[in-house]
């Protein structure tokens, strides 16, 4: 079963001059900084800047640890018992990002969720291509599994790359016959990596351009594998049999068709799904949870998915 919906949040005074405001700044310092005339090392050190000031919610606090012999970030919220547990991936084009960028995300998803957040520092390109992303989620996978988690009360979750990496990370899965995870949840996830069907807001898409993500492409896919190739894009895949699964999109970003395009595909193969389309948004607009009402209403909408299929989440 699919279910598509497109909440509709009422906007005050306050959130519409927030709203133009961080539309006009990232405008100014991701989209018209971030691309393939800067270099990876700035690109990493210019995000790393734009979140250092992130906001985290109270009541929750951050592990330093290792999942699958990786770096991560473990967010728990204090006082509460943990029945579940959340691996996410950031995004970032699979070029930059980090546990660090995206504790917005991460950190108030421990709060909303009765689980804990494994936020996995995963290696990047250029230096590490595809597949070395895929296979250090599987080793965190497995490494959850190990630690006498159940798949069932396992969510894997990502944003855009991560998003990517969530789907194929449960694709993999499936193929190396390890258990299915309880649900997947994915912000505006790629799903074509041949980047054919883009979609063309009219507001314009505030984060992202055509540039920087064929330039990430160019350096993370591997020479000699067509992008549209399965492997490389879930939405090719033999989709049967992937867990429940929620993606959240924006309006107005490039990237918008991925989500309908693999909606679509995911309903073919009998797929679980609930897909939330959120007029006047931009690409990841979660990532500003505490600032944006739309984005606190979104990652609640993620709370309430983890506890309608994880077993052992209750509320």
């Amino acid at each position: 079963m699919t279910a598509s919906v497109e909440p509709v949040l009422p906007l005050s005074v306050g959130q519409k001059f927030l709203t133009a405001a961080l539309r006009g700044l990232l405008n100014l310092l991701f989209r018209g900084l971030m691309g393939p005339s800067l270099p990876v090392k700035a690109q990493r050190a210019l995000l790393r800047g734009l979140t250092a000031a992130t906001l985290t919610p109270r009541g929750v606090h951050r592990e330093q640890t290792t999942l699958g012999g990786l770096p991560c970030e473990v967010w728990r919220s204090q006082g509460r018992e943990m029945s579940a547990a959340i691996l996410y991936l950031h995004g970032g084009a699979y070029l930059v990002g980090s546990p660090a960028t995206h504790r917005a995300i991460t950190a108030n998803l421990a709060r909303r969720c009765q689980a804990e957040v494994w936020a996995l520092d995963y290696r990047l390109a250029p230096e590490h291509p595809f597949p070395a992303q895929r296979d250090d989620a599987v080793a965190a996978y497995r490494a959850l599994l190990d630690k006498g988690i159940p798949a069932s009360a396992i969510a894997i979750a990502g944003d855009s790359a991560g998003g990517h990496l969530t789907l194929q990370l449960a694709l993999q899965a499936k193929a190396l016959g390890l258990p299915t995870p309880g649900a997947l949840v994915t912000f505006s996830p790629v799903t074509d990596l041949s980047a054919e069907h883009l979609h063309m807001p009219a507001a314009g898409d505030p984060l992202i351009t055509r540039a920087w993500i064929d330039s990430a492409m160019l350096m993370f896919c591997p020479p000699g594998v067509p992008r549209a190739d399965a492997q490389l894009s879930p939405l090719h895949a033999d989709l049967t049999g992937l867990p429940p699964l929620l993606i959240q999109v924006g309006e107005d970003e490039l990237l918008r068709n991925d989500s309908l395009r693999f909606a679509q595909a995911a309903r073919r193969y009998g797929v679980t799904l609930k897909l939330q389309r959120f007029p006047n948004c931009w690409h990841v607009f979660q990532a500003h949870a505490g600032v944006l009402k739309v984005a606190d209403r979104a990652l609640q909408d993620v709370a309430d998915f983890v506890a309608q299929h994880l077993q052992g989440v209750r509320r």
